[in-house]
């Protein structure tokens, strides 16, 4: 004899419970229906030859077709609040917003997507406080939308546990570049397993990533590596380009070289501000063709707040396409926050010991 658990039966009735809310806004309609075939084929009046017969028929049938559409539109509300919900929370879990402060360091972001209704797209970002120092990472993978979340997912995801593992900056570099590998591989396996996961046949079916990779450290100084990324801008007494050094291939288009050296020649000061952006931003134009002038915008929301300065460049961005964006937008902002401390000079009436004579003739 089959017995039944409990919960299995707990399960059955909560899942039959979900069909009958679910089936529940088109009730009304179907018994509508129900009413309109009786009387239009039950009721010896609604055969009956004449104009106010078929006026009245006409009235049935419309107000059953009027039943039946605002109960599936209703349904369909429903189910579009709840998919919003989700996306939502994959967006904070993917593509979450840094801490507003990380080791004396002010952080803002924010992300448009190019993909209608979306809320995340291919663009990529993170920050996270290590030993070696704050080390972030801003990406675009090739395409936009929801067909790229993939190789986002890969990238974010060996960031973050590379970050803290790896000493060199380097090293962070070729966990990013094994994590969007395998995902390539898994996802050629799945899209072509008669070729048992091999390379895809068209060039236009790979993937490759443009990255930055920058780690702040406690003095200010920057490492940067550059895979084919813009170059991010610094606010302080002027705005201008920060410079990355010699740029290497994007991820996924060629192996990395055997040396990955950083480019370690810029720093931060306090009160300075860096910018780090995708190509979207620069890239994004107006109905005349015109490209948005970025540079322009950051100098007026120079000495801002991080939040203010992500704010003010992404309403700028809406108005000057129009609220058409053909890529998607990711900005990270980070001001050096930490306080220079001066060297304390010595107290008055303090003499510095003199050194003891010497015994040697």
């Amino acid at each position: 004899m089959i017995r039944t658990s409990r919960s299995g039966r707990s399960r059955t009735r909560t899942a039959l419970g979900t069909r009958l809310r679910g089936s529940a806004p088109l009730a009304l309609p179907v018994g509508w229906g129900a009413v309109a075939v009786a009387w239009k084929f039950g009721c010896p009046l609604a055969r009956q030859p004449g104009l106010p017969m078929r006026i009245a028929t006409s009235i049935v049938f419309l107000t059953v077709g009027t039943g039946l559409v605002l109960g599936a539109r209703r349904r369909l509300r429903r189910e579009l609040v709840r998919v919003r919900a989700v996306a939502e929370a994959a967006q904070r879990v993917l593509l979450r917003p840094p801490p507003a402060r990380l080791d004396g360091l002010a952080l803002a972001a924010g992300q448009l997507s190019a993909t209608r209704g979306a809320s995340v797209g291919g663009d990529l970002y993170e920050a996270v406080a290590t030993p070696y120092g704050v080390r972030i990472v801003i990406g675009d993978v090739r395409g936009h939308g929801l067909a790229a979340l993939g190789a986002v997912v890969a990238v974010l995801g060996s960031f973050r546990e590379a970050a803290h593992d790896e000493a060199e900056l380097g090293g962070v570099l070729r966990r990013l570049e094994r994590a969007l590998q395998r995902h390539l591989r898994e996802r050629a396996r799945d899209e072509h397993p008669a070729r048992g996961g091999g390379a895809p046949e068209h060039p236009v079916a790979e993937e490759f990533v443009t990255l930055l990779l920058l780690e702040v450290r406690a003095d200010g100084r920057l490492a940067v590596l550059d895979c084919g990324h813009p170059a991010p801008y610094r606010l302080g007494a002027r705005t201008e380009r920060l410079p990355v050094g010699e740029p290497l291939p994007p991820l996924g288009v060629l192996p990395l070289p055997a040396v990955l050296a950083p480019d370690t020649g810029a720093r931060l000061l306090p009160g300075e501000t860096l910018v780090l952006h995708t190509d979207g931003a620069e890239e994004a134009r107006d109905r005349r063709g015109r490209f948005f002038g970025l540079e322009a915008a950051l100098a007026r929301g120079a000495g801002g707040a991080p939040e203010a300065v992500v704010r003010q460049v992404h309403e700028a961005l809406l108005r000057h396409t129009g609220g058409r964006l053909d890529d998607d937008v990711a900005l990270l902002v980070v001001r050096n926050d930490r306080v220079r401390v001066p060297a304390q000079p010595a107290e008055p009436g303090l003499r510095r010991p003199r050194p003891a004579p010497s015994t040697h003739c």
